[in-house]
């Protein structure tokens, strides 16, 4: 009988979302759970950042009125969308709470935030955007206030005073700027989008077997 590889050449994979992105939260916990389906996969993982809202107001805008307006959709559509996205959630282990999450945020200090930790280290960047999903969907906080980004930084295991001292300065500023438009140049529009070997390109909240598929056949390694 043929033995499966399990020896596979590293993929790139660039997730290009916002922390605002109840699609990207589920995306992401798709794409690692297929990710720990496979073994020997070495993951080059990237977060790179797209605002759903650049113009947000500060202190944010009610997340129903906006969502209402911005696709015209009913009380009752918002109602059936945010059930569907709660179930999605939780068969992946990731909680929505619907109850908590009611104002939309700018999210760009929080993107500068994980640019700094993607310098510090892939692991720190990942859990950075974890700690990030969970604070606005789990947690309902505002993801645009300094002091809540600098808790949610440290409760990722990141240096709290490092933190504050980037968002307290204009570091990262035109970095975050130059790659958002960057892959909007690339043509992303929506997210996530999710990019592999900056060739291949999978977006929204795919199932887990969608992205272990392409894992699979970009790594080279085959399932048992």
């Amino acid at each position: 009988m043929t033995q499966p590889n399990t020896e596979g050449r590293p993929v790139r994979v660039d997730f290009v979302s916002d922390v605002v992105c109840p699609w990207c939260a589920i995306g992401l916990q798709s794409l690692l759970a297929a990710a720990k389906r496979i073994e020997g996969l070495q993951l080059d993982l990237h977060f790179q950042p797209f605002e759903l809202d650049p113009e947000m107001v500060p202190g944010g805008e009610d997340l129903q009125q906006r969502l209402m307006r911005k696709y015209g959709m009913s009380a009752e559509q918002y109602k059936a969308s945010g059930e569907t996205i709660r179930a999605r959630g939780a068969e992946l282990g990731f909680t929505f709470d619907l109850d908590k999450r009611t104002r939309s945020f700018n999210t760009f200090d929080a993107h500068r935030l994980l640019h700094w930790a993607g310098e510090i280290d892939a692991p720190s960047q990942l859990r950075l955007k974890l700690a990030l999903l969970e604070a606005y969907f789990t947690e309902g906080l505002n993801v645009s206030d300094h002091a809540e980004l600098v808790r949610i930084a440290q409760q990722a295991g990141l240096d709290g005073a490092q933190a504050q001292a980037v968002l307290a300065s204009d570091q990262f500023v035109d970095v975050v700027r130059q790659d958002e438009a960057r892959w909007r140049q690339a043509g992303i529009t929506a997210v996530p989008s999710v990019v592999f070997d900056n060739t291949h390109l999978l977006q929204g909240g795919q199932p887990v077997e969608t992205f272990e598929q392409a894992l699979r056949q970009l790594s080279g390694i085959s399932a048992a």
